[in-house]
């Protein structure tokens, strides 16, 4: 029979792997066969952790405070019971209780009486300090964890490690986050199914606070699951809490609301009362700008969380609160609230948030100018803290925590009715994900070894590619970036360059359900009205797949449905959004909002056939602009292409000299190589645009996909890219409204001009166009004036839907 101590071993390690109930029974019967005090206590410790865990945590404290009356219990126990009587305040949102036990603790517990003991409550105090906003103190803690038992107990040294990742989090450095996250992650992850979705909704709270939602979401889905299966109603809830807000920036108010309300009703249950707090107020916010009913409950959520050591929710409480005041018309309690100086503590978004709660009061009193500051610092900060990250997949996903600012400034803008005002604001929009100055990142055997494992996997095993996917996208994270912003164009700047070539700018907007336009030409400017988004999007739905159907081979009487169907909507959208600006002739910078990022602009009425550059923003258009004309060609034909040979060494007659790869020698080590010596790179292959994951899109290739993450793995990029691929002239619209695919990798990495078809295209098409369009090239005419001379020997019913993106002119 075993003794009360091996069962209490046993029932540690059942503990541990999270078989709960038959725990439980172990330490009942050890407690029944217990005759030593010392082993008494700790026997109740354990249980007092099974009853919180289950959502008693009052009977938890109730055990404690028995492990520390009996008899005979030795110093190191009581500190152990001591530690866990923090643990359990902490679970209650009790944060000074559970300082107060944790130091009780520190005084009882020695080294000399075992790291590990010490080592855990360094590890829990830390959590409080965390969830007190006390990051430095949480830091400290995480780190004395780790430097106890990081060669001892690699469990505990792990959830230091990983708890040291949202330290990094609340400090906005989400490269350090994911960094610690990941290196704890091969230890935690096996541990248990719960320690897994532990793992995932802190992994999703990183992706969240990076704007990559619907990544975030999924995570956060399965953590919610996992503990509930297993009856662990605060995990559950707390993971509930932060889907919540995922669901929010997905555009799920509503369903974002119920999940805040479940998670409030879950926490009250269990006597949770300040994590109740915390739902509360995100039931109150998850729907957009708090409405002015909410402003006293909100106040009220804020003291209480202040009193019970929540810094950091108080903050956000109190900024919701004053937001809601200033739509209630109460200007003097917002502004003595928007005056409060933030704490040193205060994290990105935050201080962000400040700034569009300052802005708002600034326009509720009228001076325009002091909303506008308050827009452009927030702006400028938010660039900032972009800047210090080299990865496009990062930079873009961060952007939307600036969306209320520019769309804010948008407004202003537009009532103001000033082109010079207009083009700033659309400039700041646009840019939300281009000011940051791009870094050629070094080589990394890790990724490389990672993406020709996932071109080896082709189709054949979606789990395992999955998670090489992740990989490689964590690993790009770490890129560091330059720290330097570049400023928006300004009007005489853009007027300057249009006065080489007479040619307009024109910058469509999409806000409040309304398009508008800023057009530029060098000697005027001017902002005009041109349609209703609604109507736009009525001509847009079904548009891609008429556009891929035009472009496949279809018997005359479906091709000829098709091409009507296709023509009317080509001619609607022409008319909406062309042809009544009155442009002239001449060559064309096309900046759209992200909101028409599925228009085929090169395919419309009265830009069909005309020099046209479609660019990120004005500022980009400007900085990539080049004069120099390509020597070094290099061209690539991809497998399964009908023409791709053909193409490629017809479009390389046309220079004096070029490097081909076809056939098997068109492998994507060589395909890098290739690209990394020339200036101008023709690939012909079929190509995939991934909505989900946009630098996955990818060419095909002998061996394999070739993706956007390929592309930072170059020494150096081209001046010029031709993709005859399909798709890859596409682009997914992330949460901010901010634009990311193959095309905008190409240009972040610094490639001046990408040539690329948004849909599918007939092979012929793509033959004889791009070829013309190489002799265009060759001769010295501009990537925008070539592939307009080009579209026409296609034929005068072709869809040519090929456009050049950056600085085709």
């Amino acid at each position: 029979m075993l003794t009360a101590e091996e069962l209490h071993e046993r029932a540690l390690r059942t503990t541990n792997a999270g078989r709960h109930g038959v725990a439980r029974r172990l330490l009942l019967t050890a407690s029944e066969r217990a005759s030593d005090g010392d082993v008494k206590a700790r026997i109740a410790l354990s249980l007092a952790y099974l009853d919180a865990e289950h959502g008693a945590v009052a009977d938890g404290l109730v055990r404690c405070s028995e492990a520390l009356s009996v008899a005979g219990a030795t110093s190191r126990t009581r500190g152990l019971v001591e530690s866990q009587r923090g643990l359990l305040h902490m679970r209650a949102g009790d944060v000074p209780a559970a300082l107060l036990a944790f130091s009780a603790a520190e005084r009882l517990l020695t080294p000399d009486g075992g790291v590990e003991a010490l080592a855990r409550l360094h590890l829990n105090r830390g959590n409080v300090h965390l969830q007190a906003g006390a990051i430095e103190a949480a830091r400290i803690d995480f780190e004395r964890c780790i430097d106890l038992v990081a060669h001892t107990a690699p469990l505990t040294s792990a959830r230091a490690r990983h708890n040291l990742g949202y330290v990094h989090l609340r400090r906005g450095d989400l490269v350090a986050a994911l960094g610690c996250m990941d290196d704890a992650r091969p230890v935690l992850e096996p541990v248990s199914v719960v320690s897994r979705a532990v793992v995932a909704q802190d992994r999703a709270e990183v992706l969240l606070a990076a704007g990559l939602v619907s990544e975030a979401v999924l995570a956060l889905g399965d953590a919610v699951r996992s503990f509930g299966v297993r009856g662990l109603r605060q995990q559950q809830g707390e993971a509930e809490l932060v889907l919540a807000g995922t669901l929010s920036r997905s555009g799920r108010p509503d369903e974002a609301r119920v999940v805040a309300r479940r998670a409030m009703r879950r926490f009250q249950r269990r006597g949770a009362e300040t994590w109740a707090l915390r739902a509360e107020v995100a039931a109150l916010t998850v729907v957009g700008p708090p409405p002015p009913p909410a402003a006293v409950r909100l106040q009220e959520l804020s003291v209480a969380l202040a009193a019970a050591g929540l810094r950091s929710e108080a903050l956000s409480a109190e900024q919701a609160a004053a937001r809601a005041l200033v739509r209630a018309g109460d200007l003097d309690r917002a502004g003595r609230l928007a005056a409060r100086r933030l704490p040193r503590s205060a994290a990105p978004m935050q201080r962000i948030g400040r700034h569009l709660l300052r802005a708002e009061l600034a326009q509720a009193r009228g001076p325009r100018a002091a909303a506008r500051r308050e827009l452009r610092e927030g702006l400028d900060a938010l660039a900032g803290w972009q800047s210090t990250f080299g990865s496009l997949d990062l930079q873009t996903a961060l952007s939307g925590h600036g969306h209320a600012l520019a769309e804010l400034g948008l407004r202003q803008a537009l009532s103001d009715g000033s082109p010079t005002v207009v083009l700033e604001w659309i400039e700041r929009a646009k840019a939300l994900a281009g000011r940051v100055t791009s870094v050629r990142p070094s080589a990394d055997e890790r990724v490389a070894e990672d993406l020709a494992a996932l071109r080896s996997l082709g189709a054949t095993d979606p789990a395992a590619a999955a998670r090489l996917q992740e990989r490689v996208r964590a690993q790009a994270w770490l890129a560091a970036g330059a720290g330097r912003l570049s400023e928006p164009a300004t009007l005489q700047r853009v007027q300057r360059a249009l006065a080489e070539r007479d040619g307009m700018l024109v910058a469509h907007l999409v806000l409040d359900g309304r398009v508008s336009a800023l057009l530029v030409s060098a000697t005027w400017s001017a902002v005009v009205p041109v349609c209703s988004q609604e109507a736009v999007e009525s001509l847009v739905r079904g548009l891609q797949a008429d556009m891929d159907m035009a472009g496949s081979r279809l018997p005359p009487p479906m091709r000829r449905v098709v091409r009507e169907s296709l023509n009317r909507r080509l001619a609607g959208l022409g008319d909406l959004l062309w042809s009544t600006l009155g442009v002239g002739e001449g060559p064309v910078v096309l900046v759209p909002s992200g909101a028409l990022a599925s228009v085929p602009w090169a395919c419309l009425p009265g830009l069909a056939r005309r020099p046209l550059t479609v660019a990120r923003s004005a500022a980009s258009w400007l900085d990539l602009r080049s004069t120099v004309r390509p020597r070094r060609v290099g061209l690539v034909a991809g497998p399964r292409v009908t023409r791709a040979v053909e193409e490629v060494h017809n479009a390389g007659a046309a220079w004096s000299s070029s490097r081909v790869l076809t056939g098997t020698s068109a492998t994507a080590a060589a395909v890098s190589r290739l690209a990394s010596e020339v200036d101008l790179l023709h690939v012909a292959a079929h190509g995939r645009h991934s909505a989900d994951s946009p630098l996955f899109s990818g060419l095909e290739l002998v061996d394999g996909a070739w993706h956007g993450y390929d592309i930072d793995q170059l020494r150096r990029v081209p001046q010029l890219v031709v993709l005859s691929a399909c798709e890859l002239g596409r682009s997914a619209v992330r949460w901010g409204a901010q634009t990311i695919g193959a095309t905008v990798a190409w240009q972040h990495a610094g490639t001046a001009c990408v040539i690329a078809s948004p849909t599918r295209v007939a092979d012929d098409v793509a033959c004889e166009v791009l070829t013309a369009t190489h002799q265009g090239l060759a001769s010295g005419q501009t990537p925008s004036d070539a592939l307009a001379s080009a579209s026409g020997v296609a034929g005068a019913d072709a869809v040519v839907p090929f456009t050049c993106f950056g600085a085709g002119w």
